[in-house]
């Protein structure tokens, strides 16, 4: 059975509102045959998060047991996932009824590896202010994300916190960038560099606004511009080496590759016994 894979990168001091989050996700419909999984991770030295997830049977919880940032706690639960298609959901977002069943039909086209869906702002108050597409709607050309925020000071017209994509494509690319912040962006420069991607007109999340954002710290306003400037240097590279993804290549929406990997010990990791 094909499955989409949530992925949420959880972190207690800012789970203020996970408990929208968690209605919204249970809410959602899948389409006959989808199945869903939620892989939540938490990051930070002192996981408190568990309780808040169980009984939910479709959610697959990790903790790091220590401090990581968003990229690394993304990329391990990039590692958990089992669905051919993933979505990225943040623990203050909402994703509106329909979210999911909206965007997977556009993977059905092998030439499609990206797809995302309107997003109105979620204020305090309980407010919805809404944002007009700043591309068009339909299908998105490999590049032309990337020609718009050349063009714009490096500025995406594509929102990642609502980025649903192959599991594949993301592996592909490395998965989020290790950068201070924008490693959503960092990711998706590459991707949308080398692929068709989808940009949906119907509106199926809300990004909240609230003081206790993220990117409303000093630190991650301080580091913007280098996050950015990362992204933009690794568009022009992508095109320097002409890039791109074939499309007779996919796997089913309901396979992944790499799935049965096995790991072994690190021939590097030698204890002291290693070496009498």
């Amino acid at each position: 059975m094909p499955t989409i894979s949530i992925i949420t990168a959880a972190y207690a001091p800012s789970a203020e509102y996970l408990s929208e989050t968690i209605s919204s996700v249970d809410q959602q419909e899948m389409p006959d045959g989808w199945a869903l999984e939620w892989i939540v991770q938490e990051d930070g030295d002192s996981p408190v998060l568990a309780d808040s997830f169980k009984g939910i049977p479709y959610v697959k919880y990790a903790a790091n047991g220590r401090q990581l940032g968003i990229p690394g706690t993304r990329n391990l639960a990039l590692d958990r996932a089992t669905g051919g298609l993933l979505r990225v959901l943040d623990s203050d977002d909402v994703l509106l009824p329909g979210a999911l069943a909206s965007l997977i039909p556009h993977f059905v086209d092998s030439a499609i590896h990206w797809a995302v869906g309107q997003a109105d702002d979620l204020m305090t108050d309980g407010r919805r202010v809404q944002w007009d597409p700043l591309i068009p709607v339909g299908l998105v050309r490999a590049g032309a994300v990337n020609d718009y925020a050349i063009a714009n000071g490096g500025n995406w017209p594509i929102h990642c916190a609502g980025l649903a994509a192959r599991t594949d494509s993301i592996r592909a690319v490395g998965g989020w960038a290790g950068t201070p912040n924008d490693e959503d962006i960092v990711m998706f420069a590459a991707l949308s560099e080398m692929c068709d991607g989808w940009n949906d007109e119907a509106v199926t999340w809300l990004y909240r606004q609230h003081p206790a954002q993220v990117t409303r710290t000093g630190a991650w306003r301080e580091h913007s511009e280098i996050g950015r400037r990362i992204a933009l240097r690794r568009i022009h590279a992508v095109r320097a080496l002409g890039l791109n993804f074939g499309v007779d290549v996919l796997p089913s929406l309901g396979a992944v590759s790499g799935a049965d990997v096995v790991v072994d010990r690190a021939i590097k990791d030698r204890g002291d016994s290693d070496y009498l």
